[in-house]
């Protein structure tokens, strides 16, 4: 069985158990490592009990880079227990720098992944900082055997043109994982509001833009209760002077808590006629570059996505002709294209999305087997090679050397 050591950035984030679990209906062993930026017992893996490498706080770079530093000092105690790996992952710049230093504590000779599933603005600045960022991630990426992400437009946009790491590439994209049968239990109806009811509009997963929290809200007053905003996940507090209070002020915006993915996500977008799949967190970079968690979400359980133009999300649903595009990111521009939005107009928005081939929604238990195996090749060259290099060496299968 594989052994895989899988460094992360977040141990509260709800995307790292499916990549857990994603790794092991492949077939293989994760022992995982990482910070905690808070506490969220939705994110617990059933028998995986994590090895805490300290505690970070959101958008405190600074502070982030000093933890990473600490736990490199101490990273041979921590990892004293752990039999010794055959692939490590970092997922994330500042991680993939802490599975580096775990691989010359273990002896060097397994493949370390990088796993980038968004580009920080620090990395995409012109500036001398932007610069050496862009060094130190060559640096520790130089060497990697493979590079994991989630969006063609990060490889077009900035892999390839502006990173200087020339790697292999794999693109897992942000879909549903469905381990489980969980596609054949879905049954994607059209749920048009009853008279008198809102048709409402689902934001779920990572809530950081406030540009959207402040959009959606002008835009469902202007409604005056035509529409319903919902939000579900987990709120990025740092990226918001009060969204609590925000929300509850909001006569028309109405915040549920976070969810369990997958196991709640035919619930809450059963609850909604569309998905908010836009993000302005970092807009023209990152934001417009990305393949969002809820665009895979929605199409799966028949939410119809809203994107904006000029952006992948959009292209994507484009190429597909399905879902709606914004114009423009203003209220107006919304008000413009859902204003005048009637059964007639939503059903077959909603028939476009369900003639889709669900498949393309969904990570099956052959796609997380498939991965596992290009990782254990990954392996099996880097002893080849080391062979070739040295025939008498001999390795230490036990543990840190």
């Amino acid at each position: 069985m594989l052994h895989i050591l899988y460094f992360v950035h977040d141990l509260a984030d709800p995307a790292i158990r499916r990549r857990v679990l994603m790794l092991q209906a492949g077939g293989a062993k994760v022992t995982l490592a990482g910070f905690r930026r808070d506490d969220n017992a939705l994110a617990a893996i059933h028998g995986v009990e994590p090895i805490e490498l300290g505690r970070t706080r959101d958008a405190h770079f600074a502070q982030r880079i000093a933890a990473v530093a600490k736990s490199a000092l101490q990273l041979r105690g921590l990892l004293r227990s752990v039999e010794k790996p055959d692939v490590i992952i970092g997922r994330n710049l500042e991680m993939l720098a802490v599975a580096n230093r775990a691989k010359s504590l273990f002896g060097g000779n397994m493949p370390v992944i990088y796993e980038c599933l968004d580009i920080h603005r620090l990395l995409l600045r012109k500036d001398v900082f932007g610069g050496a960022l862009r060094g130190v991630e060559r640096h520790f990426g130089t060497d990697a055997a493979l590079l994991l992400t989630s969006s063609p437009a990060f490889v077009e946009h900035y892999f390839r043109p502006r990173s200087g790491l020339d790697l292999p590439i794999v693109l897992l994209e942000n879909k549903v994982l469905a381990i489980e049968d969980l596609g054949a239990e879905i049954a994607r109806a059209p749920r048009s509001p009853a008279d008198g009811e809102p048709w409402k509009i689902g934001w779920f997963g990572a809530l950081r833009c406030r540009k959207s929290l402040e959009l959606l809200a002008e835009f469902s007053r202007h409604m005056e209760g035509r529409f319903e905003i919902i939000l579900r996940g987990r709120p990025a507090y740092s990226e918001f002077s009060d969204f609590d209070g925000f929300v509850r002020d909001a006569p028309f915006m109405r915040f549920g808590g976070p969810y369990k993915n997958p196991e709640d996500l035919s619930a809450i977008y059963g609850e909604v006629q569309f998905s908010w799949a836009i993000d302005f967190f970092e807009e023209g970079l990152n934001s417009s570059w990305l393949l969002p968690n809820r665009l895979y979400e929605g199409g799966l359980h028949g939410a119809v996505p809203i994107a904006v133009d000029g952006t992948e999300t959009a292209r994507f649903l484009a190429k597909r002709k399905i879902g709606l595009a914004l114009e423009k990111p203003d209220a107006a521009h919304l008000v413009a294209l859902l204003g005048d939005m009637n059964r007639e107009r939503y059903l077959a928005a909603f028939n476009e999305l369900a003639a889709q081939d669900r498949r393309q929604w969904m990570t099956d238990r052959a796609e997380c087997r498939g991965l596992v195996q290009r990782l254990a090749s990954l392996t099996r060259a880097e002893q080849t090679a080391e062979l070739k290099a040295s025939p008498q060496l001999h390795r230490n299968r036990g543990g840190l050397q």
